[in-house]
């Protein structure tokens, strides 16, 4: 009998619990912590723009397999039909005798080999090649600037939440100072403006803890866009707004950052690309030099099998050379400009190094002052909430008034808001340093 009524406890018992599962499970997924490195690390395998740079890259591998077929004999074909208004003759000793036929049938199948184009083809093959480099170059850059974006989006949750938590902090206070008003204004100790100040300054503060929890949700949802997730999906991520000194000068900073910036790895790609250009535009100032080989077959049918007039097939083979050796000057003129285009090139990349060198002095003296700023701002929040205890202790023993607990309130607020402003701006200006120098 007991093992009789165990059975349909069991069934009940394992029923509740595959009904609790989906939203344990649910619970466990929004309980993920998502890591600065764990957020880019998603960002960068599920980004559409670097999706698109990779496919950027397999056309250029097919543009140089294009262009490695170039160098190699082509092959071709054709077949034609001639119809003549009569069959050709010639005199021989003083006879017409017929040497075509009016219908008249060819087939015709050719191999092309290129010898010499004036070094076209290799200039042409090597662009092909510095096109992948540049496409790979591309893709780090997007890399780059994706993990820049994460950190700022990343950044902007966190200060977003600590927005919340002065607000929530504020409201509680405000509420707790509403309370204490209206119990001294129940019992005729304070007059009633200064209660309808405390209930004005509590609505406040609710006013703004609502658009501060608007704020953070917003952040979330850039936050979700960049790394490819539903736009409304719970986000919990490591408080690291913390304050990490920088060590490091700014001519170290310097030459990491001209060796390591794809930007320009960009230009040193495209100066190179220039020189092809222009060694590709000085190739037609050389003769170019081909190998055929025709294989023929004719007839007066369709099956080109031969005719009266001539053998059913035969075969040629030459050498040819074409040499198109004046145009007026344009070979020239385009050179010309291949090599104008070339030093823009080289005066774009001078004038990037020297946006470098700014970008990095800009993020250095950003980090100079939100260094400085940090510990200046935390001890005004030390200040700020002695201030409102000595206040708020005060407003109870009736020596001061609501006012100054509302002004001591503020204030505290403002130097909270302050002091993680400043640890945001520390910790994004370290990040738009990395992004500066090349830098995950």
């Amino acid at each position: 009998m007991r093992l009789n009524r165990s059975v349909p406890d069991i069934r009940v018992f394992m029923f509740c619990i595959f009904l609790l599962l989906p939203g344990m499970t649910a619970a466990e997924e929004q309980k993920v912590i998502y890591t600065l490195e764990k957020s880019i690390g998603e960002a960068m395998s599920k980004s559409w723009r670097l999706r698109t740079k990779q496919e950027k890259i397999d056309q250029a591998n097919f543009l140089r397999d294009q262009a490695k077929t170039e160098f190699l004999p082509k092959l071709g074909m054709s077949y034609g039909y001639t119809r003549q208004s009569e069959e050709r003759k010639t005199s021989f000793m003083g006879a017409q005798v017929p040497v075509s036929p009016k219908d008249n049938f060819q087939w015709r199948g050719s191999l092309t080999q290129p010898v010499f184009t004036g070094f076209a083809l290799t200039s042409s093959y090597r662009l092909a090649e510095l096109g992948i480099d540049l496409s790979e170059t591309n893709l780090e850059l997007e890399k780059l600037d994706l993990a820049a974006r994460v950190k700022e989006a990343y950044f902007n949750i966190l200060v977003a939440d600590k927005a919340v938590e002065v607000a929530q902090k504020e409201v509680e206070s405000l509420t707790s100072n509403v309370k204490v008003a209206r119990s001294f204004f129940n019992v005729g100790m304070i007059p009633i403006n200064d209660l309808l100040k405390a209930e004005v300054e509590l609505a406040n503060a609710e006013q703004n803890l609502v658009k501060a929890k608007n704020a953070a949700m917003l952040s979330r949802s850039a936050f979700n866009t960049i790394l490819v997730r539903p736009i409304d999906e719970p986000v919990a991520l490591e408080d690291i707004l913390t304050y990490r000194p920088e060590k490091g000068d700014y001519e170290s900073y310097l030459k990491t950052a001209f060796d390591a910036r794809p930007e320009i790895k960009v230009l040193d790609i495209n100066i190179l690309q220039a020189d092809q250009q222009i060694r590709l535009a000085k190739s037609k100032r050389y003769p170019e030099i081909a190998l055929t080989y025709d294989y023929i077959k004719e007839g007066d049918t369709l099956d080109v099998s031969g005719s009266p007039y001539h053998d059913a097939n035969r075969w040629e083979t030459m050498a040819v050379l074409s040499w198109t050796f004046w145009e007026w000057g344009k070979t020239n003129y385009s050179v010309s400009e291949k090599e104008s285009a070339k030093k823009e090139l080289m005066q774009t990349k001078s004038s990037l190094e020297d946006s470098i060198r700014l970008e990095i002095k800009d993020a250095l003296l950003a980090l100079e002052l939100a260094e400085k700023n940090i510990p200046t701002t935390g001890k005004a929040v030390e200040q700020a909430e002695e201030n409102l205890r000595v206040n708020e202790e005060r407003y109870k023993a009736q020596v001061t008034t609501i006012t100054e607990v509302l002004d001591a309130q503020a204030l505290l607020t403002r130097a909270r808001v302050t002091y993680y402003s400043a640890l945001y701006d520390h910790n994004l200006a370290k990040a738009r340093l990395e992004r500066a120098i090349g830098a995950y």
